[in-house]
């Protein structure tokens, strides 16, 4: 089903010169309008006490009840999306961006179309939003694949487990593949253990029949291409297993399959664009379940790549499933191996919710992503693969333990444990994302939030396009 954007190209359908204007104003600009537009419309911003707040959305009233226009306050600049705001404000028609005030054209457009998402699928009807008119210049291609990519994670982290499980996630996933020709296979419940991937295995064998543990692999591209793999966390539902979350720990834990979804939605980015690239998406789909199989602490579990691993805590097991599609991934040497993967609350104490941490050693590839990100609005920050920390995921009895014994540095153990199942890649970038907004900003509705996926896709396009 494609989804309603609620934009269009200035050639299409709408006229842009009967299109409703509107001003998005930053505090510094707003005298400067108010003398230009020295009449009603400035008297009106005057008695409403407008000052430009960032994503306050004022209407000019016309003659008869009709709207002249609108006012978007911006603040001081820094949110590029303040343009969410106006589809949830604006009365359906359509509207035009006659006023920009330095913003960047193309990430308004994005704004404004993230902020009509709607999630309905169990409550509440379909709002009929209005419709932007793209402003010049801005290409309706381009804002669609970033917007639809983004729709994609919130659809699928938005939807509880009850109906996102491992089955439906490769559901999604196979559509995803089906819709660009590319090739799926998966691999489900004890023939895992045939095939070698026994943490996948362990960690999902618990679940009940339909949520059997699987690895989901799908390909595009031609095959002597540069190869481009991503592999996402896709644990359903983690209750944490035997070492069981308390209540207000598990309420959000149908997010847990974020990285899947982040994958999914960044590979089809990466396949509407064409680009000239082997893409492989390998997605461990699981959900963490509590029963009398249930995989313990303290045991030590086989890995695809040979190593043993300890267990400390069945409530780690996020970096289990990646481990094994991490080793299968490798063996392939990719030129450039992404993992992306709700993983450690440790990422979130230090960076919050709206900064996901990554990890990696080439330090070109750390150096171009955060210019991307900071021209995509997409943020993430670089945090240290530090060695000295190694040692602490020694164990007395197997090759490795997954975690550590201690309460410190948890995100960094666990993209070094996850460091150890890769290397032959010639790039590996671990992401410790969060999926989520606690609360509604403009154009970022409370729920699932696609993270980093825009920077990353812009800059795969410059290695590879």
């Amino acid at each position: 089903m494609v989804r309603e954007l609620f934009i269009t190209a200035s050639d299409g359908q709408a006229m842009p010169d009967k299109a409703i204007p509107v001003w998005a104003l930053k505090r510094e600009s707003l005298e400067r309008w108010k003398k230009e537009q020295a009449g009603s419309a400035a008297r009106w911003a005057e008695m409403q006490r407008f000052e430009a707040e960032a994503g306050r959305v004022l209407l000019l009233p016309g003659d008869g009840g009709s709207i002249d226009g609108a006012l978007l306050g911006l603040g001081d600049g820094t949110d590029a999306f303040s343009f969410g705001a106006l589809p949830a404000a604006l009365p359906p028609g359509d509207y035009r961006l006659c006023a920009l005030d330095g913003m960047n054209a193309p990430l308004a457009a994005l704004g404004f179309a993230l902020g009509a998402y709607q999630f309905t699928r169990y409550a509440g009807k379909k709002k009929e939003f209005p419709r932007l008119v793209l402003p010049e210049g801005v290409s309706l291609d381009e804002v669609e694949r970033e917007a639809r990519a983004v729709y994609l994670v919130r659809d699928l982290v938005n939807t509880p487990a009850c109906d996102m499980g491992p089955a439906e996630l490769e559901a999604a996933a196979r559509a995803v593949a089906e819709a660009y020709g590319a090739k799926a296979s998966v691999i489900t419940g004890d023939a895992l253990l045939d095939e070698n991937y026994p943490m996948v295995h362990a960690v999902g064998r618990a679940a009940g029949k339909g949520a059997e543990p699987r690895l989901i692999d799908f390909s595009w591209g031609r095959d002597d291409a540069p190869k481009v793999t991503l592999v996402g966390k896709g644990v359903c539902f983690d209750t944490g297993g035997l070492n069981l979350k308390p209540g207000n720990s598990m309420g959000l834990m149908k997010k847990d399959m974020g990285g899947a979804a982040h994958v999914l939605a960044l590979a089809q980015m990466i396949m509407a664009r064409g680009l000239d690239v082997r893409l492989r998406v390998l997605v461990p789909a699981v959900e963490n379940a509590v029963a009398g199989n249930a995989f313990r602490p303290g045991d030590v579990l086989s890995s695809r790549k040979g190593l043993s691993v300890e267990i400390g805590n069945t409530d780690a097991e996020g970096r289990l499933v990646l481990a094994d599609a991490l080793a299968e991934a490798d063996g392939e040497e990719p030129d450039l191996l992404i993992d992306m993967a709700t993983l450690t609350g440790a990422a979130r104490v230090a960076l919050g919710p709206d900064l996901p941490p990554f990890y990696t050693d080439d330090d070109g590839f750390a150096e171009a992503l955060a210019a991307e990100a900071a021209t995509a609005a997409d943020p993430c920050w670089r945090m240290p693969f530090w060695g000295a920390y190694e040692g602490w995921l020694d164990s007395k009895i197997a090759d490795v333990s997954h975690i550590s014994d201690g309460a410190f540095a948890g995100s960094m153990t666990a993209a070094l444990f996850l460091r150890r199942f890769v290397e032959k890649a010639g790039t590996y970038v671990h992401f410790d994302i969060y999926a989520w907004n606690p609360s509604a900003k403009p154009g970022r509705p409370q729920g699932a939030a696609a993270q980093c996926i825009r920077a990353l896709d812009r800059l795969i396009a410059k290695r590879y396009g």
